[in-house]
Formats: C-alpha cells, structure tokens, sequence
C-alpha cells in the first residue's frame, strides 16, 4: 500500500463526509499504516510521544475513534487494537483474517456468511449486533 496516496484518499475521503483529516488525525493514521497487522491504541501512543514529546491518552483514543467513526480503521475488539481499512468506509461486514505468525492481516468480505450467522441466530431469538468476526490461523507465506 502506498501511504503517500493512501492518506491523500483519506483525506479526501473524510472531507467528501464533511470532516478534516487534522494534523493530529493524520499522524495517527499514518503511525497505524506503520503496522503490518493490528495495533494496540499504547503502540500508538507510545510512537506519538517519541515524536511529538507530549500526548495524552485521551488525544490518541479520541483521534482512534475519529478513524474508526469515518471508516479508515476497524476497531477489532476480539484483539483489543485497530486495522487499517483498505475501502474506506466498508459497505459489508468484514472477516478479519489474522495470523498467529507474523501478525499479517487481511479482510475479506463476509456478508454471505454473517447474513446466514444472523438468521441462525435470529432463529435462536437472538439480534447480532453489527460486526467484523475474527480467525486466527496462519497465513499462506507463514505455511510455506
């Protein structure tokens, strides 16, 4: 992925929403695209601090939660961190794919098999909330 053009995108994309993309935001985003995998909100936080000297918790959750808000993050709650969303603004529920090795993340398109997980479960009376579902496994470059 090219950060250069992918933070272009984003900002467009955030404007076309009718939010900026501040310098703040930014850079938190461009520190998530610096992991290969999930990161943890700390990672982040500690990358802010060596660079910007200072930064509150609270600064960097609040600039998480703007990128999860506008669709440039998917907050992964199954791993207490964050992905980079590669189609901004993701239409579908997601299958999150995360290997045990290397810490690689893809994300696939799941909305065949969440609608059948959904009407499972609303046959069960159960309502599943909105959601990307996790698999941990390894990877194709890690079996090889």
């Amino acid at each position: 992925m090219d950060k250069t053009a992918f933070l272009s995108q984003a900002e467009q994309h955030c404007l076309r929403l009718g939010n900026r993309l501040t310098a703040l935001r930014r850079q938190v985003l461009e520190l998530v695209l610096g992991y290969p995998g999930v990161v943890k909100a700390y990672q982040v936080l500690a990358d802010l601090q060596k660079e910007r000297g200072v930064a509150a918790p609270p600064t960097v959750y609040r600039a998480l939660d703007f990128l999860v808000e506008n669709g440039l993050l998917h907050r992964v709650e199954a791993l207490n961190g964050f992905i980079v969303c590669e189609h901004f603004d993701c239409p579908h529920e997601g299958l999150i794919l995360v290997c045990a090795r290397c810490g690689g993340v893809t994300e696939l398109d799941a909305t065949g098999p969440m609608a059948a997980l959904r009407d499972a479960s609303a046959a069960a009376g159960f309502a599943v909330a909105p959601q990307n579902l996790v698999l941990t496994g390894t990877c194709q470059s890690c079996q090889a």
